[in-house]
């Protein structure tokens, strides 16, 4: 199905086309932001790959009061800036609130609508009135089809920059399950769909205050999405995942993540290959 393509800096998510997102849940620290992005910038460059960073400067959502959260959309975007400085990289990152899209489009190249935000009309709005791309997750208690109206509140703003993310449905207390289906149906209203490999293999509210997940899953199910078509794919990734402060049981290690991209677009290349007649 022909699909709109969306540029941001190199990376082209549609029309036959794969790119990824990738990088820490939260921002711990300008030192582990930086070393993480930086690590992923020459992974990039060494293996050609279309890349977006993407770090949150606040984590809203936190299953516990206590949860570490970030430092903040200031601090949080003048370390995303330095970020941009340093490797030439675009940024995504994700924002909780109207008042926080003015902030964050002045720095970052896409704003990314949290999945349990995604039916926040205002949200929406001001995020697709921001001008820039617009990356919108499907909510865990979302049917795909209900998508679209997330989708149409975007494009009243007459941003047709959008992006569909598919990050798993609530299976049960404390468990996702990801329906493949679910990519090829955001598919067919002609938009880039992107599959979130890690945040689709996380427990939600499973540890003691916290998600788990079963991170060491997240590679064979972007796999999957690949082969089901999808333009683009995001994992949380860390240089020592057991050590993250944020979603740390979902995260892949930054040290295979040459050799995951290397998969996928074997993979990617098979499934794009022409047909024999």
């Amino acid at each position: 199905m022909k699909c709109r393509k969306v540029r941001i800096g190199k990376a082209v998510f549609g029309g036959g086309k794969l790119a990824m997102i990738a990088g820490p849940c939260v921002i711990e620290s300008r030192a582990i932001c930086l070393r993480i992005a930086r690590r992923l910038a020459a992974i990039a460059a060494e293996e050609n790959i279309p890349l977006i960073f993407k770090a949150s400067y606040d984590k809203a959502n936190r299953s516990s009061v206590s949860g570490f959260r970030g430092p903040g959309i200031v601090q949080g975007l003048d370390i995303l800036r330095e970020v941009r400085e340093k490797t030439g990289l675009p940024l995504l990152t994700d924002v909780h609130s109207v008042a926080e899209v003015e902030q964050a489009a002045a720095v970052v190249d896409v704003i990314q609508i949290p999945a349990f935000l995604c039916r926040q009309t205002d949200l929406l709005l001001a995020a697709g009135n921001s001008g820039k791309p617009v990356n919108i997750k499907k909510g865990q208690f979302m049917a795909a089809a209900d998508m679209e109206y997330a989708l149409k509140k975007v494009e009243t703003t007459g941003n047709r920059d959008v992006m569909l993310t598919e990050r798993g449905n609530s299976f049960g207390y404390n468990n996702l399950v990801v329906d493949m289906r679910n990519l090829l149906i955001m598919r067919e209203w002609g938009y880039p769909v992107i599959f979130d490999a890690t945040h689709s293999v996380q427990r939600p509210g499973a540890g003691a205050g916290c998600s788990g997940g079963d991170g060491h899953w997240a590679p064979a199910l972007a796999r999957a999405a690949v082969a089901t078509g999808v333009d683009g794919v995001f994992v949380e990734t860390h240089i020592t995942p057991q050590k993250a402060l944020s979603d740390s049981a979902n995260m892949i290690p930054l040290r295979i993540f040459p050799g995951f991209w290397r998969q996928l677009a074997v993979i990617h290349a098979a499934v794009h290959r022409p047909k024999e007649r």
